[in-house]
C-alpha cells in the first residue's frame, strides 16, 4: 500500500543521519525528496556554511521543484538554495552564487559551466552530494558532465543516490562514487502503485487521435497529462485539441525555460486541464492534482513507462493510466507488461462511438497542421510567436501584475 511505500523512504532518514552513503530505490511519488532533504538540513543546522550540499537532477523543472522543497523545509532556520539550470542567464545565476547559498540544485551541464567559468565558485566545502533520478543522469546527455563534476568535488563527502529504477549504469555509478552504502529498496522490482488503475487500448494508427479525443471528452473533469514521443507532436496535438474546445497546453524541451514553467504553472493553476508533454515531464515532478496519464505514444524504453504513469496516483491518491497502442507499438507495449509483471485490462470503448469523432478530429487536425507549418515559417523568419506562446505569455504577464500589486500592498 502507498503508506508502506512512504514509510519505506522515511526509513532512509535515520540511516542517512548515521553518516553513511545511501542508495534509495522507491516507486515514484513515495517521498524520496524528503528522504534526502531532511538529513541534509539536520546536518546543516549543526554546521551551517555555504555550498554545504549539491543536488543533481536531470530536468530543469525537477531542479526548481527540489529547490522549493528545500527552502520550504528549511524555512524556519533560513536555509537558502540556488538553482543552476540551462535556459537561464548565467549572469543572474552568478549573482545568486555570490550570495553563498547553502544548497545548490542543478542540472549537470550548467553546474559544470559554472565550475569552469564562474570566478571564485567551487564546491571545495561540499559535504553532501545527491544524485536524484540517477538512472536518467547517466544517459549520454549528462554522463561526461557528471564524470567531470565527480573529479572536482571533495572525496570526503556523503553521497545519496536516489532513483525509481535500478539500471546497470546506476550500479556502475554506485561502485564509482559511493562507499559502503546502505541500500533502502521499497519495491524489489519495477512496479507501479496499487492505487493506479492501468489500462490499454489496441487501435489502428489512423484512429489514435479519435481515441484520444474520445477519452478526454468522456473524462473531461480530469486533469490529464498526455505523453508523446517528440516535441513537435506536443505542439501539434495541443493545437488540435484546442480546435475541439479542449483546454490543452504543450511543454517540451524546445520551449524556453520561462515558457516551460509558464505552461506547467498554467496546468497547476487549472487554467488548462490537459498538459501535452514529452518525457521531460515524466521525472520527479510532483503535481498533486493529476487524475490521469495517457500514453499517446508508447515509450520505446519500457522503464520510461514507470516514470510517466508515476505522475498520477502519488502519495496514496488514486489515478488512471491509459496506453494507446497501435500496430507498430505492440512490441514495446509487450515489454512494458513484462517489466511490471502483469497483464493490463483493455480500456472499454465502443468503436462506433469513437468513430463519431472522426470528421471533427480530421478537420481539427488539418487546421492544426496548417497553423503549425505557418508558425514554423514565422519562427524561421523571426516572425510572431505561436498561439501556445501567446497563451503562456498572457499567463506570465498576469502573474507579474498580481505579484506587483501584492508587493505594493
Amino acid at each position: 500500500m502507498a503508506s508502506d511505500q512512504i514509510d519505506g523512504d522515511v526509513e532512509a532518514i535515520p540511516h542517512a543521519l548515521e553518516g553513511k552513503d545511501l542508495i534509495g530505490l522507491a516507486q515514484t511519488g513515495s517521498g524520496k525528496t524528503a528522504a534526502f532533504a531532511l538529513p541534509i538540513l539536520q546536518a546543516l543546522i549543526d554546521s551551517p556554511h555555504a555550498f554545504f550540499a549539491c543536488v543533481l537532477a536531470p530536468t530543469r523543472e525537477l531542479a526548481i521543484q527540489i529547490s522549493e522543497q528545500f527552502e520550504a523545509l528549511g524555512f524556519e532556520f533560513g536555509a537558502k538554495s540556488a538553482v543552476l539550470v540551462g535556459g537561464v542567464d548565467m549572469v543572474q545565476q552568478t549573482i545568486m552564487l555570490a550570495k553563498r547559498p547553502h544548497i545548490i540544485v542543478a542540472t549537470p551541464g550548467r553546474l559544470m559551466d559554472h565550475l569552469s567559468n564562474t570566478k571564485g565558485f567551487s564546491l571545495r566545502t561540499l559535504k553532501y552530494l545527491v544524485l536524484d533520478e540517477a538512472d536518467r543522469l547517466l544517459n549520454e546527455d549528462f554522463e561526461k558532465s557528471l564524470d567531470d563534476i565527480l573529479k572536482v568535488i571533495p572525496r570526503e563527502r556523503r553521497t545519496y543516490l536516489f532513483s525509481a529504477t535500478m539500471t546497470k549504469k546506476v550500479k556502475k555509478l554506485q561502485r564509482a562514487c559511493l562507499r559502503n552504502p546502505v541500500k533502502i529498496e521499497v519495491a524489489s522490482k519495477y512496479s507501479t502503485v496499487e492505487t493506479l488503475k492501468q489500462q490499454y487500448r489496441f487501435l489502428p494508427s489512423q484512429h489514435k487521435d479519435c481515441y484520444l479525443v474520445y477519452i478526454l471528452t468522456e473524462k473531461c473533469q480530469c486533469t490529464t497529462m498526455v505523453f508523446t514521443r517528440t516535441c513537435d507532436a506536443t505542439r501539434l496535438l495541443a493545437l488540435m485539441l484546442r480546435n475541439l474546445g479542449i483546454r490543452a497546453t504543450p511543454i517540451s524541451g524546445h520551449m524556453s525555460q520561462s515558457k516551460r514553467l509558464g505552461a506547467l504553472n498554467m496546468f497547476k493553476a487549472g487554467q488548462c486541464n490537459v498538459l501535452i508533454c514529452t518525457d521531460v515531464a515524466s521525472r520527479g515532478l510532483d503535481i498533486p492534482s493529476v487524475d490521469m496519464v495517457i500514453n499517446y505514444d508508447i515509450p520505446s524504453n519500457s522503464k520510461d513507462y514507470i516514470h510517466r504513469v508515476g505522475r498520477t496516483a502519488r502519495a496514496g491518491r488514486s489515478g488512471v493510466a491509459i496506453s494507446l497502442v497501435n500496430q507498430y507499438e505492440l512490441e514495446w507495449y509487450i515489454q512494458i507488461e513484462k517489466l511490471i509483471g502483469k497483464k493490463l485490462p483493455e480500456f472499454p470503448a465502443e468503436e462506433v462511438e469513437v468513430i463519431q469523432f472522426l470528421e471533427r478530429v480530421t478537420e481539427a487536425k488539418r487546421l492544426a497542421t496548417s497553423k503549425f507549418k505557418e508558425s514554423g515559417k514565422k519562427r524561421k523568419g523571426g516572425g510572431n510567436e505561436g498561439e501556445d506562446d501567446i497563451e503562456i505569455e498572457k499567463y506570465l504577464s498576469h502573474k507579474d501584475v498580481k505579484s506587483k500589486k501584492f508587493t505594493k500592498r
